[in-house]
Parts: C-alpha cells; structure tokens; sequence
C-alpha cells in the first residue's frame, strides 16, 4: 500500500494534475490525509477504487462511480457521478476510457443505475473526449467566476442503446 500511497500522493502534488479537477496541487499532508480518508470499507460498490495497470501491476490512480448527491448533499437514489483519475504517465493509453466502459458497465448491469453523471472543467478537452467518447450527452455548462464546468449525463436507456462495447471486470 506504501506504494499506492506514493503515487497517488505524487499524482495530488502535481499541478498538471491537479489543474482540472481541484485547481491547486495538495501538500504531502494533505494528500495523505485525503488518501487514508479514501481507505473507508465500501458497502455498495459506489467508491473510487485504485486502478492498477496489470502489464505493469503498477498502480495508476483511481476510477470508479460514486453516490451522485443533491443540492442538499443526500444521495440520488438510482445515480451515480463517475470519476476516472489516471497519472500522467498513463495519459493518452486509452485507459480512462477502458476504466469509464468498465465502470458504466457496473453501473448499469450490476448495481441497476438509472443514470451516471460526470463534471468536467471546459479547459479540460482530453476528459470531454473521453467521456463523449464513451456517449456522455451534454446536458448543462455551468459557467463561473474562477472555472466553468460541463455537467455530462448517460441514462441505462442511452447506455444500452448506444452499447458498442463488451467488458470484462476482473
């Protein structure tokens, strides 16, 4: 876990990183606090898990679904935001959206998700990509002083409509 406590902390120290989803890189302290905080048990299945590279077993940051809250910070019953985290030496390998098809998979077949959402910073193109790459539809932008955010959305219906992909979860 030492390992996985390192890269991660260096990936929450790395302003490239961090410039799309948080703004300012964290300090050490704060990125282990963060990461302990992230080791809490996972009851439904609705977390942000590590994500190992298997060529490598190298872990690379971490993806998953979680609980989609209200303006009143209580869980959707039925939705979930999806979150897809990877270093920068992983970048442009495909495997964010090999972690989105995964999860969206999970989300749909197994949990029975009525629908998954995504925020996405409008400075970050790669992750637009990714996610209309995976069939994410546009559905609001949210504009504001400092950042501005694209609000994505993908219903079971659009999911396996639009279904282009098999996946194996391991």
């Amino acid at each position: 876990m030492i390992v996985d406590m390192d890269t991660y902390c260096a990936m929450e120290m790395d302003p490239d990183f961090r410039r799309y989803v948080g703004g300012k890189p964290r300090t050490r302290e704060e990125a282990e606090k963060r990461f302990m905080a992230s080791l809490e048990p996972v009851t439904n299945r609705l977390s942000m898990w590590a994500t190992v590279f298997k060529p490598e077993g190298q872990y690379i940051g971490r993806c998953g679904i979680y609980p989609h809250f209200n303006h009143d910070g209580k869980p959707i019953p039925g939705e979930a935001s999806l979150g897809l985290y990877i270093a920068k030496e992983y970048w442009g390998r495909g495997l964010a959206t090999e972690a989105g098809r995964a999860f969206m998979k999970l989300g749909f077949d197994e949990l029975k998700l009525n629908r998954i959402v995504t925020v996405i910073d409008t400075r970050n193109d790669v992750s637009v990509h990714v996610i209309e790459k995976l069939g994410f539809e546009l559905v609001e932008t949210e504009t504001g002083d400092q950042r501005s955010f694209y609000h994505y959305s993908m219903d079971k219906d659009g999911f396996y409509n639009s279904k282009k992909f098999s996946v194996q979860i391991t």
